[in-house]
């Protein structure tokens, strides 16, 4: 059985009145739990980056269960793309910041909980402070740049990672712990990937009610690292296909070479990962890194308004298109540009666009690889175009 990393002396001013036994009543009957269990979550304190699609079952269910600290960080708000798998939120929050949103509903959970609102972005210079102020760190927001730096935060300051990952229909669930015994991220991936590598949520798509499943998996493991029972998920890591419901684990170990927790540690101080993938930016920071001509939404339209002569390509997929366009674009995905080279005359001036910029801007390099020199890429695509140019088209 593991050891609570909640310390006896800390359980010495810890009491409930009649409404939190009631409230408690199906932890306290447990003989694995009992009132001193439930004393060691009311004594804990968790911090969860992210009150999204995975911060959001985090939350609600250790504040249920009646953690007694709950930080959350976020500078982020509220939007109706969010509303299909961030439960924190509802449809009268978008708009407004997501960690009042997310207060207002923890509260309506368990007023009991004290919620403190971190909003800011996780970075080198705020990391270390708000992770030494919690025993427990979950990282709530599947991107790259915060899995790096919250895994190194947490190794420099000796407290458990509670890691969760989601994409489509897969996630991964496990716990980073070096100081009891466990390995960190790094053991898994030494470097982030280079940017445009893995697609983001954002741009693959996520099942709804995965983060579900995945959220819980965290939270049931911040409750047992906190009572001290069963068997921890350090140095196992729980994959789980939606698809088939089959759950999956993988022994992963603590690497004597790693960067930060090995032998001989390299890395002593943070820096930030801004430029992976993952971020909300990601896709038009890697349409910036590639150095392509562009053409703005507004100039654009002039184009369009002046009949100038010119094609415009979609390399979104067919599915994308299906949600919305620019009228009278062409559609070829990107995957198959290479193959239908032959439908597009290098004579021609050619615009390109995908979602936000940063496909399109592969596509305009292949181009220019075949030969094509009249070319330009649309910035922020298709969405730009929502926002300056015709709030008719959707935004996904």
């Amino acid at each position: 059985m593991a050891k609570s990393i909640i310390s006896e002396d800390r359980l010495q001013n810890i009491n409930f009145s009649n409404d939190e036994i009631a409230r408690y009543s199906r932890h306290l009957i447990m003989p694995e739990v009992t009132l001193e269990g439930q004393k060691r979550i009311k004594a804990a304190s968790v911090l969860c980056i992210g009150s999204g699609g995975l911060g959001s079952p985090i939350a609600l269910y250790l504040a249920a269960a009646g953690i007694g600290r709950l930080g959350l960080v976020d500078y982020d708000i509220v939007d109706f793309s969010n509303l299909q798998r961030q439960i924190l939120h509802g449809t009268d929050d978008v708009g407004r910041k997501k960690l009042n949103s997310a207060k207002d509903r923890i509260k309506a959970v368990n007023p009991n909980v004290q919620v403190e609102l971190h909003d800011l972005l996780f970075r080198s210079e705020n990391a270390i402070p708000l992770v030494r102020d919690y025993d427990i760190i979950i990282d709530g927001t599947d991107n790259f740049p915060t899995r790096y730096l919250s895994n190194d935060a947490c190794v420099l300051a000796r407290k458990p990672n509670i890691y969760g990952s989601i994409f489509r229909f897969d996630g991964q669930c496990t716990v980073f712990a070096p100081h009891l015994g466990g390995p960190c991220y790094r053991c898994m991936f030494p470097e982030p990937p280079p940017p445009g590598m893995v697609p983001s949520c954002a741009e693959g798509g996520v099942l709804g009610v995965l983060p579900g499943i995945i959220g819980v998996m965290q939270a049931i493991e911040a409750i047992k690292l906190i009572i001290g029972i069963g068997d921890p998920l350090i140095g196992r890591l729980v994959s789980f296909d939606a698809l088939k419901l089959r759950f999956r684990e993988f022994k992963i170990r603590r690497d004597p070479n790693c960067p930060i927790c090995g032998d001989h540690p390299t890395i002593h101080e943070l820096i930030d990962y801004d430029q992976f993938c993952g971020i909300p930016q990601a896709d038009a920071e890697a349409a910036q890194e590639l150095d392509v001509p562009t053409i703005t939404a507004t100039e654009l339209k002039t184009k369009i308004d002046r009949n100038d002569k010119f094609i415009l390509v979609d390399v979104r997929e067919p599915y994308e298109h299906d949600i919305c366009r620019i009228s009278g674009s062409k559609l070829i995905p990107l995957g198959e540009l290479p193959a239908r080279l032959s439908e597009l005359d290098s004579a021609d001036e050619i615009v390109l666009h995908c979602k936000v910029g940063g496909r399109s801007a592969k596509a305009l390099k292949i181009l220019q690889d075949a030969g094509f020199r009249k070319l330009s890429n649309l910035q922020g695509g298709i969405l730009a175009w929502s926002e300056k140019i015709d709030p008719s088209v959707p935004r996904y």
